[in-house]
């Protein structure tokens, strides 16, 4: 069950400090706007696809140095906004990952949506990572075996239409092409 509690403001705001001392009960707690938000573990249908997606992704961009890193993964991108993407690239020009987390925007983000974190990823995720100014957030929707690719520009997400063939992510000047026929 996700919790959220966007409606109001936190008297406290968390900060990542706050979030290492949370318990390690195979939940992911992440804190968006200095609150707590937590969510149960993904199911294998998720995982599977994270696990293919993420195989898919460090085939074109391992070999050049680039990062694809799996979940649990914190991101840091304010003092009190620490999420755990399913997915995060950072490429080898982007100096944001530290011994204990990414410290910034990485190149990509990818949710995969699930029952309980549809209408987060879809809307506050998408927001926050927005304004953070993450350049490329992939919402990866199993149930349609879609992918729905937004970009920045100008400061705000173009979105493409939804593929479930294959997708596109730049990377430098040049695209890289990903299957995701392998995907599902």
């Amino acid at each position: 069950m996700s919790i959220s509690h966007e409606q109001t403001e936190p008297r406290v705001k968390l900060t990542y400090d706050d979030l290492v001392l949370f318990p390690d009960d195979g939940n992911r707690h992440e804190i968006i706007n200095g609150r707590h938000v937590m969510n149960a573990s993904p199911v294998p249908r998720h995982q599977r696809i994270s696990f293919a997606l993420q195989t898919e992704l460090y085939r074109y961009l391992g070999p050049a140095g680039h990062e694809v890193l799996g979940a649990p993964i914190d991101v840091q991108l304010s003092d009190v906004d620490v999420v755990v993407p399913d997915l995060v690239v950072v490429l080898s020009e982007n100096d944001i990952i530290t011994d204990t987390r990414i410290v910034g925007a990485p190149d990509l983000i990818v949710e995969i949506l699930s029952p309980s974190t549809r209408a987060s990823d879809e809307n506050l995720k998408r927001r926050l990572y927005e304004q953070a100014g993450v350049p490329n957030y992939w919402i990866v929707d199993p149930d349609a075996n879609s992918v729905t690719a937004l970009r920045m520009s100008d400061g705000l997400y173009e979105q493409a239409s939804p593929v479930s063939d294959s997708i596109e992510l730049e990377v430098g000047g040049d695209a890289i092409t990903v299957n995701l026929t392998k995907i599902w």
